[in-house]
């Protein structure tokens, strides 16, 4: 279940907010004034959305490397 909170939580309510994100790995959404203001996650939570980032940043490096082949951006987004 989605949870969005005000931004004052984060200050009153820090640990419920915390246990929250590490038992569920699910975010917490913040608000101000009733519009969205951030989002509160879990390091592993991040880690596992952020993981194949850097592989494939590694992996388009390698290929650079290795051909003179240079995709546009439209061609990248479509494969």
């Amino acid at each position: 279940m989605i949870q969005i909170r005000p931004v004052s939580d984060l200050r009153n309510k820090f640990t419920e907010i915390e246990e929250i994100v590490t038992s569920t790995q699910s975010p917490v959404f913040l608000t101000k004034n009733g519009y969205g203001s951030m989002v509160v996650m879990s390091l592993k939570a991040y880690e596992n959305m952020t993981n194949n980032i850097e592989a494939k940043l590694d992996e388009a490096d390698n290929y650079a490397e290795v051909s003179d082949v240079r995709l546009s951006h439209d061609e990248v987004l479509v494969n």
